[in-house]
């Protein structure tokens, strides 16, 4: 009886536990990987503490330059001062023109710091180097309105005391009014200031868009002629122009005792357009001068 050879082993035995066909890495990476931190260029929300630092520090560097403390405070003073005896042989000249230029008045000196200080940030490269800190481009045009602000509100207020209580200037309403119209206009000049800094490549040129900012604006506004009076398409324009409402908000004052529907129109036109500008400051606002 033949015995039947026994099977011969396999050459390669299969292991008890095969590995896989492709092996899990020891630390697999997370599907959704965090985020890096944002340049110095990404958006960075507005914060409370970072603004008023920025105001603090501007208003110790305008401590230090007294030039530009009188500008602010004694040349509008100053300018209604002059205006109140030009017309010192019609005193009712000056009650109807010097409630709209103790707006004025406020607005182009604000206008002309804010800008030159604002481009001598850049130019000097202290922009760039602020805006590679925890500092965004909205912190820094929030803190340059807060200093300014606060400059404007002492601003308006010695304007707007001498004016009514000194000079004699007569209004129907109430001067808290007058005092109100003119720190917007004062904000104004501030965000109209912080908005063409972007523009100009030096402070010579940032003077130059005075003429192109704020004459036409004057003589549109209604100070020298009634804005009805005016050729149809000149009046459209000015009904397009910030301060044609805050000479009428003035006049709204000079007019009437009470406050009106017209006078509160005007006054949050004047306060939406500050706003606006700021807003476009901060969109545009460069690091440095190309």
């Amino acid at each position: 009886m033949t015995t039947p050879p026994p099977h011969p082993a396999p050459a390669h035995p299969a292991p008890a536990h095969p590995a896989p066909a492709h092996p899990a890495p020891a630390h697999p990476a997370p599907a959704h990987p965090a985020p890096a931190h944002p340049g110095p260029s990404a958006t960075r929300p507005l914060t409370a503490s970072r603004t008023t630092a920025t105001a603090v520090r501007v208003l110790r560097q305008l401590a230090h330059d007294p030039r530009t403390i009188a500008l602010l405070l004694v040349i509008p003073c100053l300018m209604l001062f002059l205006l109140r005896y030009v017309f010192d042989g019609s005193p009712r000249t000056f009650d109807t023109i010097g409630a709209s230029l103790l707006g004025i008045f406020p607005l182009i000196t604000m206008f002309l710091v804010t800008s030159i200080a604002t481009l001598r940030e850049r130019t000097s490269g202290t922009l760039e180097r602020l805006l590679a800190m925890p500092l965004g481009k909205g912190d820094l045009i929030a803190g340059y309105a807060l200093a300014f602000g606060s400059l404007a509100i002492v601003q308006s207020a010695l304007a707007t005391g001498l004016a009514v209580w000194f000079l004699g200037l007569d209004v129907t309403g109430s001067p808290w009014l007058l005092l109100l119209v003119a720190l917007l206009d004062a904000l104004l000049g501030t965000a109209l200031g912080l908005f063409v800094s972007a523009f100009a490549a030096s402070e010579f040129q940032a003077v130059q868009f005075m003429p192109a900012v704020i004459f036409p604006q004057l003589l549109l506004c209604g100070l020298f002629t009634p804005r009805d009076d005016m050729h149809p398409a000149l009046e459209a324009i000015s009904d397009v122009l910030p301060m044609s409402y805050a000479v009428d908000g003035m006049n709204e004052v000079l007019r009437h005792t009470d406050m009106t529907a017209a006078f509160v129109r005007d006054a949050l036109i004047v306060a939406g357009c500050a706003l606006l500008v700021l807003a476009l400051g901060a969109a545009t606002l460069k690091r440095r001068t190309a």
